[in-house]
């Protein structure tokens, strides 16, 4: 009898924690779709169905909602929950300092076990405690961390965007990467830090005005001055000797509330004598010297005409 009614206990239990299994998925968020199975909460058939989408084996969503970075990147952490951690631009996203080219692979960190598959890079290290984090809920690697993988890869120009974004987002000096690298001498990629360390500044809040600024010293101009103050306004980019600010024309512009934003800021800024050169993604991520020309070519136009 005690026998039975133990085993009835058990089986008691385990339904609760089906129960509250099931009660815990949010199929409006990435969900392994084994659990959603065993839980009785979807049937195999419906998993297959148009209203699911398969982001990863065994990793689901439903079908009408939006793709980003941020929840491939939740995805991937479904599958190395409990003995890895999100990194690289996987780590960004969720720290708040989007840097990631576009259709950038979700990234994990693990010890050993995991491969690689089509739109996840596994990568194995050994993170100390104080390496890691939570952001959005998930474990990443910290703001310093992630900058020391970033800068060690890939070409120059997007490491110093990782670390400007992650710098400025995780209120940290570029420089902290220096005396950090030492925990781990003999990294690859570590003898390219000190580059990418003088190049990068915490000051810069997006990575397209990282990119221009790099576009301004690739052409041989002078450094700008960032996040420069005019009136109630701060520049991008400014020189302010020849009253010039350069600055990324983004998407966002084109909301209505922010156009009459900026028209409004725009009066302001010629009314104090200042020009403003902006520019679109497009010049910037695919003609940077043409930007660094304009750019060239205004200041010396201001100088001659003695707005400078």
């Amino acid at each position: 009898m005690r026998i039975s009614r133990d085993l009835g206990v058990e089986r008691n239990r385990s339904a609760l924690g089906l129960v509250q299994a099931a009660m815990s998925i949010d199929l409006r968020q990435p969900f392994l779709g084994s659990l959603a199975v065993a839980t009785g909460l979807l049937t195999p058939g419906e998993l297959r169905g148009p209203r699911f989408r398969r982001l990863f084996t065994g990793v689901y969503v439903a079908a009408d909602v939006e793709v980003t970075f941020a929840l491939r990147s939740r995805a991937a952490h479904l599958l190395v929950a409990g003995c890895g951690v999100l990194g690289g631009y996987s780590a960004a996203e969720l720290l708040g300092a989007s840097c990631g080219p576009f259709e950038a692979p979700a990234e994990v960190v693990v010890s050993g076990g995991h491969r690689p598959r089509q739109g996840l890079v596994v990568r194995r290290d050994v993170l100390e405690p104080d390496e890691i984090t939570l952001a959005g809920g998930l474990p990443v690697t910290t703001a310093l961390r992630t900058a020391f993988d970033l800068a060690r890869r890939g070409p120059l120009v997007d490491a110093v965007v990782a670390v400007d974004a992650l710098a400025y987002n995780g209120r940290f000096d570029p420089a902290d990467l220096v005396p950090f690298a030492a925990r781990h001498l003999g990294a690859r990629g570590s003898r390219r830090l000190p580059d990418v360390v003088r190049l990068a500044s915490r000051l810069a809040a997006s990575p397209m005005e990282t990119r221009i600024r790099l576009a301004l010293r690739n052409g041989g101009l002078p450094a700008p001055v960032l996040q420069h103050p005019v009136g109630p306004y701060l520049l991008d980019l400014a020189y302010p000797h020849a009253l010039l600010g350069v600055e990324h024309n983004g998407r966002d512009h084109l909301d209505p509330d922010r156009a009459l934003r900026d028209l409004e800021r725009e009066a302001c800024l010629a009314a104090a004598g200042w020009k403003i050169l902006r520019f679109r993604a497009f010049e910037i991520m695919r003609r940077p010297w043409s930007l660094a020309a304009t750019v060239g070519a205004e200041l010396a136009a201001r100088a001659g005409s003695g707005a400078a």
